[in-house]
């Protein structure tokens, strides 16, 4: 079957070019996989910071209202109660709506981030 040295050498340069594919492939992946942590992470970095400066306004914010309730039924506590009883409640909405409002909006950020080709150049 393999008469002549030729193509001993030309399958031994199809296994040298197979391994060095091989290779650049494992290269390849490595750096697609660096690329979608890093946005990853910086998505969580950047959601991180918005969740803290919403939550000082919010602080903030409801401090203000507060005091605008305080001025209409003349008590302090009663104001509080008032902003209390609607951060429960709006606690309460934002868990009972959890996964159209969380869950899912995740999942579909990481699904378009990790099995989304459209990115990828054309072969």
């Amino acid at each position: 079957m393999f008469a002549n040295d030729k193509s001993i050498d030309n399958l031994q340069d199809l296994f040298q070019e197979f391994r060095k594919y091989l290779e650049l492939q494992g290269q390849y992946l490595r750096f697609e996989v660096i690329e979608k942590l890093t946005i990853l992470l910086s998505t969580l970095v950047l959601i991180f910071i918005l969740i803290i400066v919403g939550v000082m306004a919010l602080f903030y914010f409801s401090f203000m209202l507060v005091y605008m309730l305080a001025m209409t039924t003349g008590s302090f506590a009663a104001g509080y109660a008032i902003i209390g009883t609607a951060l429960i409640l709006i606690g309460l909405l934002i868990y009972h709506f959890r996964a159209t409002l969380i869950f899912q909006p995740m999942v579909n950020f990481l699904a378009r981030l990790f099995l989304d080709d459209s990115n990828k150049p054309k072969q």
